[in-house]
């Protein structure tokens, strides 16, 4: 009997073994070889790859050499300094090639049509790769954005509530006191005598305190704690990318590893705070629900249990899309925000649009949500801050089977890259001018706006505020540097 249960023990192991050898085999070789093929007959090629790294060492030197000189001026013609792989390999291949990252292989696709066929079409047929959910997995897990298919579609029901009319309606009030704050903030500094800001970090604090508020219900000093652990596991997790990944290598005991884990438990351990203080009100009676705040509903439909469709929202699930809406709901808008006081602080004309149309639409009042359809020029001019410098700028997705798209087959297993940033400052698309700044293009433009997404890191600005001109407080250029990656 004993020699029975060891022989089957010992088929089993080899089995195991065998089948993590096929399928290492399979990653790293047999599949990224046969896509290489199927794109090579359909006339997409692309930068020879070196083993195992490659063309990894070649985009790390074209982007060192594109960011190797300071910007001494604003000049919006950035596409070059943030995505030199592809100005470099776009000229000699066309809008659509591969490269790869490692063993990967990623083709590059900037054909509009093809673009808004995939997005649109085979959105349930394409998503987030492996190696995309394991990037981010430590800083924001498996939440809405990381997710794909049915759980994309079951997560995004539950959390769509809290984005309906009247609840960011309710918002709203939570929202301009922070900017009030922010604002007294910036005037305290004036009155004192500074003159210069980073104003990148103003932004990043308001924008941190409102998804506190309304994610949390607490203020941004209750959760800066998570939002720094949360801007920590971000930076740590998007060195990783940078580097070849191979299997178990997040079991290894680096020091790396264990900083990734302690952050992460750090981060949990503080959600777990504020929702068993919320359970605690429910159980003791002092509350008859969680909340009607983002974290509220993700309990209360967890206790209803309505998600059904075989679909389970649980604790982890719950900690996984507060990180992703904490990360998601500050950092994007706060790049919006910093690069739009940027281009209106280079631009007084329009600044000076602005202003006035503010002063007419909200008339003295305090500003509302029935006044922002109001504010045309304002929209064009977020609309056109969002085309020169989108918060993501580039845009991924893997086909998870074989999908038609215009006269190309994707295999599965290819990933398509979208270079967003190039796409909106692609002249083809948007004429001669596309590299200046000119709102007035959204007016009448049929193309609609830019791309929104998430996923940038910080850009860095130092401004000046200078005060008292003519009884109102003008926001001008001093310093301009930018630091901007993707990750």
């Amino acid at each position: 009997m004993a020699m029975v249960v060891l022989a089957t023990l010992l088929v089993v192991f080899i089995s195991l073994l065998f089948r993590v050898a096929y399928d290492t085999i399979s990653c790293y070789w047999l599949t990224p070889r046969r896509i290489k093929k199927v794109m090579e007959k359909q006339g997409v090629r692309g930068p020879k790859p070196r083993p195992l790294t490659g063309n990894i060492m070649e985009m790390t030197s074209l982007v060192s050499k594109s960011t190797a000189k300071d910007m001494n001026h604003i000049d919006h013609d950035i596409v070059g300094r943030l995505l030199p792989h592809y100005v470099t390999w776009s000229q000699q291949y066309g809008k659509r090639f591969i490269f790869w990252n490692g063993i990967e292989p990623r083709m590059c696709l900037s054909e509009t049509e093809l673009i808004k066929e995939l997005l649109s079409k085979y959105s349930m047929k394409a998503g987030k790769s492996w190696l995309q959910q394991q990037g981010s997995k430590h800083f924001i897990g498996r939440g809405l954005l990381m997710a794909n298919g049915d759980d994309w579609h079951h997560q995004r029901h539950i959390v769509a509530p809290a984005f309906m009319g009247d609840r960011l309606k309710s918002y709203a009030g939570h929202m301009v006191e922070c900017t009030d704050q922010m604002l007294q903030s910036l005037q305290n500094a004036v009155e004192s005598g500074q003159t210069e800001f980073e104003i990148g970090e103003y932004m990043t604090k308001l924008t941190a305190d409102i998804i506190s508020r309304t994610e949390f219900d607490s203020s941004y000093e209750k959760g800066k704690q998570i939002f720094h652990l949360l801007t920590g596991l971000q930076h740590l997790c998007s060195q990783a990318s940078r580097h070849l990944c191979f299997p178990g290598s997040r079991f290894f005991p680096s020091e790396y590893n264990r900083e990734i884990k302690s952050k992460k438990m750090e981060v949990e351990r503080l959600l777990m705070e504020i929702i068993q203080s919320r359970k605690d009100c429910v159980e003791i009676g002092r509350s008859s629900s969680y909340g009607n705040d983002l974290l509220g509903m993700l309990l209360n439909e967890m206790q209803n249990k309505r998600s059904g469709n075989g679909f389970s929202l649980n604790l982890q699930l719950i900690m996984d899309e507060c990180k992703t809406f904490f990360f998601a709901g500050h950092e994007t808008t706060a790049l919006l925000l910093t690069w739009t006081v940027m281009l209106l602080a280079s631009n007084p004309s329009w600044q000076e649009k602005i202003r006035e149309e503010v002063k007419q639409v909200c008339n003295g009042e305090t500003p509302c949500v029935d006044h922002l359809p109001k504010l045309t020029l304002l929209n064009m001019v977020i609309n056109e801050s969002l085309r020169l410098y989108p918060p993501a700028t580039v845009l991924p997705r893997m086909a998870f089977e074989d999908i038609k798209l215009g006269d190309l087959l994707i295999p599965k297993g290819l990933s398509i890259w979208i270079p967003v940033l190039a796409i909106h400052h692609s002249e083809e698309l948007w004429g001669k001018d596309a590299n200046e700044f000119k709102p007035e293009r959204f007016a009448t433009r049929t193309p609609g706006p830019p791309f929104h997404s998430f996923c940038s890191r910080p850009a860095k600005l130092c401004w000046a505020v200078v005060c008292d001109n003519g009884g109102k407080t003008d926001i001008s250029h001093v310093d301009f540097q930018v630091q901007l990656q993707h990750f």
